[in-house]
C-alpha cells in the first residue's frame, strides 16, 4: 500500500524557497507535523540557519538536501494516511490573492493526519473577489474536491477569516454568496475560525503561487457542484387516460365536465382498474390489457411489425 500520487502532487512539486519569507512559510508547514518526523530539528537546522539575523541568504546543497528530505517526509506515512470512515473529517483551507489551497485530514489520538493536499489558481474574475468571497470560495473548492470523502460524513472546516461564519447567516448577502451557502447545506458541516498563524499548512500552500508558476491546463475552480443544475426538463401532456386514473386513485372528477360528460365518464370508468403504476382495462373480448400513453404507441406498433 502506498500513497496516491495525486493526493500529494501539490507538495511534491514545491520548488526550493528563494526568500527568507519562503523558508519561514515552509518550516511552518513542516513544523505542523514535526511529531511524525524523526530527527525533525536536526533535518531542518540548515534551513533555520538562513533565518538568523544578519546572515546572507545562501540556499546551498545542504539546504536543498534538507528541503527535499522534509518534502519526502511530508508526503509519506504516517503523515499521509488512508481515511477512516468512522471518524470525522477536518479541512484546513485558505485563500491568497492568486490561489486557494486545502488540506483534508483526520485526527487520530489527538494528532492530525493528512489524507489529501489540493490547490488551484484563481481566474481573473475570481481574483477581483473580496477577501471574504475568496475565503468562502476556498471552502466551496474544498468540498467539491473532497466530495467523495465527505458525503454522509461529519466535516469540520477551519478557516482564518472570522467574518465568514457571520456571512453564512447574513440575509442581505450577494446572490453569489447565497448560492454558495445553499451548496453547503448538502454537508454535515461545522465551520470554525482558526488564526492564520495556526492554520499554517493551508496558509503556506495558498501563498506558493507567487513563487510557483502553475500549469495552464489546470482545471478552473468550479463554483457550482455537479448536481446543482437541471440540464434539461422534459415535459409532456397528460396521457389520454389521466382522468380515469385520477378518479380511481383519489375519486377526483374534472371540474369542467358537463352532466352528459359525467354520465359518459362513469359508464366507461367501470371497465378500468388502477394497479399503481399501471392502468388496466377489461376489454369486450374479456381480455385485460394495459393502457399506454400516446408517446409509447408508435414504438409498440413498430416493435410488433418488425418482429412479425
Amino acid at each position: 500500500i502506498e500513497v496516491d500520487k495525486a493526493k500529494i502532487d501539490t507538495v511534491e512539486k514545491l520548488p526550493p524557497p528563494t526568500t527568507v519569507k519562503g523558508i519561514r512559510s515552509f518550516l511552518g508547514h513542516a513544523g505542523f507535523y514535526r511529531q511524525f518526523i524523526q530527527d525533525f530539528s536536526k533535518i531542518m537546522k540548515p534551513l533555520c540557519n538562513l533565518l538568523l539575523k544578519d546572515v546572507e541568504f545562501n540556499f546551498d546543497s545542504r539546504c536543498l538536501e534538507a528541503f527535499n528530505v522534509l518534502k519526502e517526509k511530508l508526503t509519506s506515512a504516517p503523515v499521509i494516511v488512508a481515511p477512516d470512515w468512522d471518524l470525522p473529517f477536518e479541512i484546513m483551507c485558505d485563500a491568497s490573492d492568486y490561489a486557494v489551497r486545502a488540506v483534508l485530514g483526520q485526527r487520530r489520538n489527538k494528532l492530525l493526519h493528512v489524507i489529501y493536499y489540493a490547490s488551484r489558481t484563481l481566474n481573473d474574475t475570481q481574483r477581483n473577489y473580496t477577501t471574504m468571497e475568496k475565503e468562502l470560495l476556498a471552502v466551496i473548492f474544498s468540498l467539491d474536491k473532497f466530495r467523495s470523502y465527505l458525503i454522509g460524513a461529519q466535516v469540520v472546516v477551519y478557516t482564518d477569516h472570522s467574518a465568514l461564519k457571520y456571512s453564512l447567516s447574513k440575509k442581505d448577502a450577494k446572490p453569489r454568496l447565497i448560492r454558495w451557502v445553499l451548496l453547503l447545506q448538502e454537508f454535515d458541516l461545522e465551520i470554525r475560525d482558526k488564526k492564520g498563524s495556526e492554520n499554517v499548512v493551508a496558509d503556506h500552500l495558498s501563498r506558493l503561487v507567487s513563487e510557483v508558476k502553475m500549469s495552464d491546463d489546470a482545471a478552473p475552480i468550479m463554483e457550482m457542484f455537479p448536481d446543482e443544475q437541471l440540464y434539461a426538463i422534459r415535459s409532456s401532456e397528460a396521457p389520454w387516460y389521466a382522468d380515469f386514473v385520477n378518479y380511481l386513485a383519489s375519486t377526483i372528477i374534472p371540474a369542467d365536465f358537463s352532466f352528459h360528460q359525467k354520465k359518459k365518464f362513469f359508464s366507461l370508468v367501470k371497465h378500468y382498474y388502477w394497479d399503481d403504476p399501471y392502468l388496466w382495462k377489461h376489454c369486450p373480448d374479456q381480455v385485460i390489457r394495459r393502457c399506454v400513453p400516446e408517446e409509447e404507441m408508435e414504438d409498440i406498433l413498430l416493435h410488433c411489425h418488425t418482429l412479425a
